[in-house]
């Protein structure tokens, strides 16, 4: 016996992916820059992020203080380009996401792991805008440590 496959949901296939939240879309735009990090490939990194975008990460000294360091897009996707495929794994989980028309903030705990490896923790704080041609991220800073790790 032959299935046929109903008419109305294939005339609709086209048209799914506008009823995708803007939620939907902002976890689709950071998930895309993970895995441009496990797939090594910086051009689709660079591609997550607007021309103007500012990347930190927090750490401190040998004091305990804080320190903010700077990153360039640039800087960071070449690095990830030399990286071998699978070698660098971040795994996030989405907490708090934040949306006001174009701005969007994303809150997520993540664990890091190089070559199978576990590396370090700590939470990922995403500022992104929505332009016309999606979401991207503007604004990175992330705190990094052994543990304790945290989830949501």
């Amino acid at each position: 016996m032959k299935k046929t496959i109903p008419l109305i949901p294939m005339l609709l296939l086209p048209f799914m992916g506008f009823c995708q939240s803007a939620e939907d879309s902002i976890k689709i735009t950071v998930n895309r820059l993970f895995e441009a990090m496990i797939t090594s490939d910086g051009g689709k990194v660079s591609g997550t992020f607007s021309e103007s975008a500012v990347l930190q990460t927090i750490t401190s000294d040998e004091n305990g203080s804080a320190l903010v360091k700077n990153e360039k897009v640039a800087e960071f996707s070449q690095s990830v380009g030399k990286w071998a495929s699978g070698d660098a794994d971040e795994r996030i989980q989405f907490g708090t996401i934040k949306i006001d028309g174009p701005l969007a903030m994303v809150w997520a705990p993540y664990q890091f792991f190089y070559k199978g490896k576990f590396s370090h923790c700590g939470v990922d704080v995403f500022q992104l805008v929505r332009f016309k041609d999606g979401w991207k991220i503007v604004y990175l800073i992330d705190t990094r440590r052994k543990s304790p790790c945290l989830s949501n």
